[in-house]
């Protein structure tokens, strides 16, 4: 059997045109970069068309300056039928001082699709270390709490009117 390839790591130099009002890379650039690298893991790991069904727990911790390098290190975590939990970090280096530092850390969960658009069994996930088990049993609890709030907000706002109702127009 063919070992599997759950990790993908990824550098881009932060370019001007990726820059905010404050002269800092913007979120929104960072957040495309994690999805596409997200996807790319995902996709090697499953050999096949993978799309995005949620991001949770993105954090930005320092701000990314243009013309550093940033690298992004994705991980699969965590395998269940046709979804999958990929873990990114970034980190982003100053050239110049040769700092490195961790400004962002996200999880994905990504579903493998079929060629006919639907989802289709993603392959089983080998825990080999410590570490990757780790990783398993923090995915696990982090869907498990994804499913708890779902329920609980579907509870919550079980009473409120769709947007499209009379209320929320200016009739």
């Amino acid at each position: 059997m063919a070992k599997q390839e759950k990790s993908l790591h990824m550098t881009i130099l932060m370019t001007p045109d990726m820059a905010n009002f404050s002269g800092n890379v913007h979120g929104g650039a960072i957040l495309k970069l994690l999805d596409q690298v997200a996807f790319a893991c995902a996709a090697r790991y499953c050999k096949s068309y993978v799309v995005t069904l949620s991001l949770d727990q993105v954090t930005f911790n320092q701000p990314i300056k243009v013309g550093e390098l940033v690298s992004f290190r994705a991980h699969v975590n965590y395998v269940g039928n046709s979804s999958l939990e990929v873990g990114v970090k970034v980190f982003a280096e100053n050239l110049e001082t040769q700092n490195n530092r961790h400004t962002n850390s996200c999880y994905f969960t990504m579903v493998a699709m079929g060629k006919d658009g639907k989802p289709i069994k993603a392959p089983k996930i080998e825990i080999n270390t410590e570490f990757e088990q780790k990783l398993f049993e923090a995915a696990l609890m982090r869907k498990e709490a994804r499913i708890e709030l779902y329920k609980k907000n579907k509870e919550l706002t079980a009473e409120i009117p769709d947007y499209n109702s009379d209320i929320m127009t200016d009739e």
